[in-house]
């Protein structure tokens, strides 16, 4: 059960309809297939999304890294010796995406080596999750279709809506009309991706109570230190940290300075490994967390769930899982489906996924 080879491999699918937010906009899926190979045959497997706006790697460091550092490095240690393996890849500082990808692939090289979801070997919660729906930037007209949409298409009950521009008021004035709109129980949170100052936040919180947002994520930047703590203080809507608190260090310090009080987890930043930690963190800590999205295919969307379902903390709200419906296409041999608002973990070992060849053919860069 040793590595032999692990591949980086680039690939673009190219999105339907870009999704926009505060921090940039998402135009194709110009991500980085990683495959664990093992001694004994088994291909473990993962997707790795760059986002070079928020953590600083793009599709060619990601490959750069994994095959010129990660790669070599660990080809030959045993898949089950994570902790070691970790160790390892913390050697090289940043690069969060590319070994949380590596992980999964091992997590899921693991499971099929045992015959064993990844889900139950991690917590075995429950098989499913209930899914929350992403929101870009568009016209309020376009943001209440798109929610309608998924409301009755997917029975989708919850929703989280970008925000961030200026004037405010575009914003403010969207998450009016989708509270009015929108059924009482559909659940509406916010995410300004850092877009606003810590005063304009502050500002922002009587409007956004009125429209019942339930969290406010990432209202600004958390190295505005003295704002942030003053704005998670003011606020009675849930502050969650997600790009300031991709590891444990990071948790800790923004949870206990008072810079949010709620956390996002992200598989796809620091794999699955990191995510426990994290969670088990939240936990002794008191602290709520949900599932996030890094605008994920559906491989890495398959993660997610994984993850999410092993966890009664994770599993007690929706997790961002439905974003990949806006990709024209995906490289997922069998495809996930939602329905009623749920998405349940695919059946099979590892995370349960595996790679239509055709599609990876197609979609390839390195060829």
């Amino acid at each position: 059960m040793k590595i032999e080879k692990i591949e980086a491999i680039p690939y673009v699918i190219p999105f339907r309809k870009p999704l926009k937010f505060a921090s940039g906009e998402v135009t194709v899926a110009d991500h980085v297939l990683i495959r664990v190979h093992t001694s004994d045959g088994v291909i473990g497997i993962a997707d790795a999304p760059p986002r070079p706006y928020t953590y600083g790697e793009t599709q060619r460091s990601i490959v750069a890294v994994i095959d010129d550092v990660f790669g070599p490095a660990l080809v030959g240690q045993s898949i089950l010796e994570r902790e070691r393996i970790s160790a390892i890849l913390d050697r090289t500082v940043h690069n969060d995406v590319a070994k949380g990808a590596i992980d999964i692939a091992i997590w899921d090289a693991v499971g099929i080596t045992l015959g064993v979801s990844v889900s139950k070997l991690l917590g075995g919660y429950s098989d499913h999750l209930r899914v929350s729906h992403m929101l870009g930037f568009h016209s309020a007209q376009e943001v209440l279709d798109e929610a309608r949409y998924f409301v009755d298409e997917h029975g989708i009950r919850a929703f989280k809506i970008k925000v961030g521009r200026r004037p405010m008021d575009l914003d403010l004035e969207l998450c009016a009309i989708l509270a009015r709109e929108l059924d009482d129980d559909i659940e509406l949170y916010v995410d300004a991706n850092r877009g606003w100052t810590a005063n304009e936040a502050i500002a922002a919180l009587p409007a956004l109570a009125d429209s019942r947002t339930s969290l406010f994520e990432e209202p600004c930047d958390a190295r505005e230190t003295m704002g942030r703590r003053r704005l998670v203080a003011t606020s009675t809507i849930p502050i969650v940290g997600d790009e300031s608190v991709p590891r444990p260090g990071d948790v800790s310090r923004e949870l206990m300075s008072g810079g949010c009080d709620a956390v996002s987890i992200k598989t796809a930043r620091g794999g699955f490994t990191n995510s426990v930690a994290v969670l088990g963190l939240c936990q002794g800590m008191g602290v709520d967390v949900l599932m996030g999205n890094q605008i994920d295919t559906q491989i890495g969307s398959a993660a997610t769930v994984a993850f999410g379902s092993a966890f009664k903390a994770t599993h007690s709200r929706p997790g961002e899982l439905s974003n990949y419906l806006d990709l024209a296409d995906d490289l997922i041999a069998e495809p996930l489906d939602i329905r009623d608002g749920v998405m349940k973990i695919p059946v099979g070992p590892g995370v349960g996924v595996s790679v239509d060849p055709d599609k990876l053919s197609r979609y390839r860069t390195d060829k």
